[in-house]
């Protein structure tokens, strides 16, 4: 029976990632290599025990018993080599969920850093959709797909990554309109704004992830100020797990809090003007350069936003 054979039939095939956790806790990740074996301080484990046999069993090395799985995505990416930083899967679920990305979409992603968000991407779209992204590190890129590659088993056949920056690279004019949803995972998003407008179709959403309040406030006013977005929504994630023991039900000690902010929009179709906001920033909440603005991020490239029947 062959590799993918297997699989459908929801067995452990030859190649397949498969983690082990003791009573502890502790896993380990391993590749199914038939001949090959596993080594521990515990004692040995051979691969063909594994092989062909079903998804959820125990093995025992030595006096230890092991649960043997596939690792879930969450799993594999916590756990995956790093160039960059990796996108935690509370984030990545947030982008997916929240940007709506849909089977058969077609996202355009910048910052691939070590793929983590970009096997989300895939997994949502999937093989019907097109995944393009764009990344300046060619090392990020490599780590990003072999990551990739070593957790769907091959390569992906709807996924491009090319190498440089966004707004220089993606100045092609069939990608006008054509893209359902961008995500970009830098440090500067507000200086892809121009080219993403043109890329996104009307409607679509633009999604950022930033890790510090200046870069949200950046990003925000950015977009406002372009006129081609409609009003953002930021927010962040924190995931605090519980302790559940009985009648001792407590949060953990520890919690996966501020990660980074999201922050999402939409493509408002050429020429049709943003509504204006409804609530006027206070005195001073753009520091003294903008005070007299009403936070327009750029007066000289956009004058008209300084009549004061139009601040908000």
């Amino acid at each position: 029976m062959t590799g993918e054979a297997t699989r459908r039939r929801g067995l452990m095939a030859e190649g397949d990632q498969v983690q082990l956790t003791d009573p502890k806790g502790r896993m380990h990740t391993i590749t199914l290599v038939a001949g090959k074996q596993f080594h521990t301080h515990k004692g040995i484990l051979e691969h063909d025990s594994l092989i062909g046999g079903p998804d959820g069993v125990t093995v025992a090395i030595g006096a230890t018993t092991y649960l043997a799985l596939r690792p879930l995505l969450p799993d594999y990416v916590l756990s995956m080599p790093r160039g960059a930083q990796v996108v935690y899967p509370k984030d990545s679920a947030n982008i997916v969920g929240m940007a709506d990305v849909f089977p058969g979409a077609h996202v355009v992603e910048a910052g691939v850093g070590s793929g983590a968000l970009s096997m989300s991407l895939l997994r949502a779209i999937g093989p019907t959709g097109r995944l393009s992204s764009y990344e300046r590190r060619a090392d990020f890129a490599e780590i990003a797909r072999a990551n990739a590659e070593r957790f769907f088993g091959g390569p992906q056949d709807n996924w491009s990554i090319t190498l440089g920056s966004l707004q220089d690279e993606l100045v092609d004019t069939d990608s006008v309109n054509q893209a359902d949803r961008v995500v970009l995972d830098m440090l500067a998003p507000w200086e892809c704004l121009d080219a993403v407008s043109k890329a996104l179709r009307p409607g679509g959403v633009l999604c950022c992830y930033v890790a510090t309040t200046t870069q949200l406030s950046q990003t925000v006013e950015a977009m406002r100020s372009s006129g081609s977005f409609t009003e953002p929504q930021s927010w962040e994630t924190m995931a605090r797990g519980w302790h559940v023991e009985g009648l001792a039900v407590r949060p953990q000690h520890r919690m996966v809090g501020h990660t980074g902010f999201l922050c999402t929009t939409r493509r408002l179709a050429d020429g049709v003007e943003p509504p204006p906001r409804r609530r006027r920033p206070s005195k001073g909440m753009y520091g003294e350069r903008l005070a007299e603005t009403g936070g327009v991020a750029d007066p000289v490239a956009d004058p008209e936003r300084l009549d004061p029947a139009r601040l908000p």
